[in-house]
């Protein structure tokens, strides 16, 4: 079963968020961006344990005018590859959660590890057909994704919304 984080727990009025955080999620499944050391660097600070993994029945897809993918529900099998992160401080979940804003819903989902672990799912809207190319992201885009991570990070750091 996959579940949405939903809470009635009130966040402060400045944010206009809900707190997806507030069940306690502890795994971090991260099939885009996030699974590049020089972006979990940018915004964290540090590179938090990680560990392959995949998850199946969902892929990474391409996203129309996006730099990023969104994790979507594969219709034919297959699964999609990441990493999880196992050592996520409240504070840099925060962090992430406010990063991925509001644009994606943040669900547990079944891993290739025979575990289960939260996922930014992304809702619809702007899927292309073709999955996300990682290897590409790195040579052409990751240095300056990066490089405005770390520009995002002090106002993500300070309960901030990424405002773009």
């Amino acid at each position: 079963m996959i579940q949405t984080i939903t809470s009635p727990a009130p966040v402060p009025e400045t944010s206009g968020r809900r707190d997806r955080l507030s069940q306690g999620p502890d795994v971090l499944f991260c099939y885009g961006t996030l699974q590049f050391d020089a972006v979990l660097k940018a915004l964290l600070g540090r590179i938090p344990e990680q560990a392959p993994a995949a998850a199946p029945g969902y892929r990474a897809a391409a996203l129309a005018d996006r730099l990023y993918p969104g994790l979507v529900v594969r219709a034919l099998g297959g699964s999609a590859s990441g990493v999880v992160l196992t050592d996520l401080s409240n504070q840099e979940w925060r962090i992430l959660d406010a990063f991925e804003d509001e644009r994606y819903d943040l669900r547990e989902v079944a891993l290739s590890t025979g575990a289960r672990g939260w996922a930014y799912i992304w809702p619809g809207g702007d899927v292309l057909e073709e999955d996300w190319n990682a290897a590409e992201f790195e040579t052409e885009h990751l240095s300056t994704y990066a490089a405005r991570c770390a520009r995002l990070a002090p106002g993500l750091a300070a309960g901030k919304p990424k405002g773009e």
